[in-house]
């Protein structure tokens, strides 16, 4: 296979793994929404059988059907990681597998001599060794990817691991978790979080093996480079949806329903009451049957902070928009910068939506997939943004000392 074929089917098996982790992403939220985090109790097996072996005649009871769909999906994604870290780093990458295969095989061995507390987690680490053995022993020919691909590759390989045990322990752990309602909305907040960075690194992995990033790579001098402004605008917006992100993770890991049932007013207010005894008030009108926990003045704050952060975010894209159209940014970042807005538009919607829809759950879903495609959209526009400033400032060195200088753009419309 030529080079560039190779680069080519690399790309699509990335994109196919960015996809295929964004189902992962909607799954969780389907399975959060829904409230079934633990129809099936147990891990890693599925009501004491080999998870891909339990009887489909099971799936339609309680929520088990979002909730083993999750599980599986989760390890389909986790076999695309160890292929797509084997592609990334070639050849090179065939013995570090193979050791980790060992190493994770053995751990788990041993675990599951220390009895049934760690059964679970030492079934974990054996199956998961298993096919990551697998993995070090194709011995197709490919030269690694270019930097900084390879190492991103591992780091995806360590991240689809971590979140998978996550995912595991929060099941093996539910007693102490709901007991220690801090330490279990605390272990909500990580799993999901790290969900979306995961997200995020897959789909810039798929970035940086693409054509267009490649050839954007190659371009060597230009003129009328962005202004800097533009990229701090990006990194400031992308870094408010993360922390955005966080605090809805936060609200619904709490699992206690819409703290605010109306909107745009808060109880009818402007701003509302979070006294003791409005509070306990709230609590007894309350009708929402899906909510476990009474809500706190806390949940409550936190809401109407994420209704302010969602006019910040969008008062700071449509910044990023005008900022791209005022200082003639490339037809790349426009667009994208375009398309951003759009999703922050819909996001909004949704959002209102949500509560509109007592917190409907494919609604709710559908707030979760947008947040995440707006969360990597931002992270794209500043990529591509601190490289065209990055290619500018390297050309004003090379004009004001009268050298040639690599990484300067062709031109400000790429």
């Amino acid at each position: 296979m030529t080079p560039s074929k190779s680069q080519s089917w690399l790309h699509r098996f990335a994109v196919l793994t960015a996809l295929a982790t964004l189902g992962l992403v909607v799954l969780g939220g389907l399975v959060t929404s829904h409230g079934v985090g633990m129809a099936v109790p147990d891990w890693p097996t599925s009501y004491g059988y080999n998870m891909f072996a339990l009887p489909v005649s099971t799936w339609l009871t309680g929520g088990v059907f979002h909730e083993h769909t999750h599980r599986l999906w989760a390890s389909a994604v986790g076999v695309l990681v160890v292929a797509l870290t084997r592609g990334l780093g070639g050849r090179k990458a065939c013995f570090p597998l193979l050791l980790t295969g060992v190493a994770e095989i053995a751990a788990g061995l041993v675990l599951l001599k220390l009895g049934a507390d760690w059964r679970g987690t030492g079934h974990f680490l054996s199956g998961i060794g298993g096919v990551v053995l697998l993995g070090g022993m194709v011995w197709v020919k490919n030269a690694p990817a270019s930097k900084p691909l390879p190492l991103l590759g591992w780091v995806a390989f360590v991240l689809v691991q971590l979140q998978g045990l996550l995912g595991g322990l929060r099941v093996v752990l539910d007693a102490q978790l709901v007991a220690d309602v801090r330490l279990g909305t605390a272990f909500g907040i990580v799993h999901g979080c790290l969900g979306q960075a995961f997200l995020v690194l897959l789909c810039v992995i798929a970035l940086f093996t693409s054509g267009w990033w490649r050839e954007r790579s190659k371009v060597q001098q230009g003129t009328s480079p962005m202004e800097a402004v533009t990229g701090r605008l990006f990194l400031a917006a992308t870094i408010l949806i993360f922390l955005q992100l966080m605090m809805g993770a936060t609200m619904r890991h709490q699992h206690a329903g819409l703290a605010i049932p109306d909107f745009p007013l808060a109880y009818g207010k402007l701003w509302p009451d979070t006294s003791a005894e409005a509070v306990a008030g709230y609590n007894q009108q309350r009708v929402e049957i899906t909510a476990a926990n009474a809500i706190t003045s806390f949940q409550i704050w936190l809401q109407m902070l994420h209704r302010i952060m969602a006019v910040g975010i969008l008062v700071a894209v449509a910044a990023v928009v005008w900022a791209t159209r005022r200082f003639d940014a490339a037809v790349s970042l426009r667009r994208l910068a375009m398309a951003w807005l759009g999703l922050i538009l819909v996001q909004v919607a949704l959002g209102a939506w949500t509560i509109w829809s007592n917190k409907a759950a494919d609604v709710a879903t559908a707030h979760v997939l947008v947040g995440a495609l707006s969360l990597v959209t931002g992270v794209f526009g500043c990529i591509i943004c601190f490289r065209f400033i990055g290619a500018a400032q390297a050309q004003s060195v090379s004009k004001s000392t009268g050298t040639y200088a690599p990484g300067a753009p062709v031109t400000a419309n790429p």
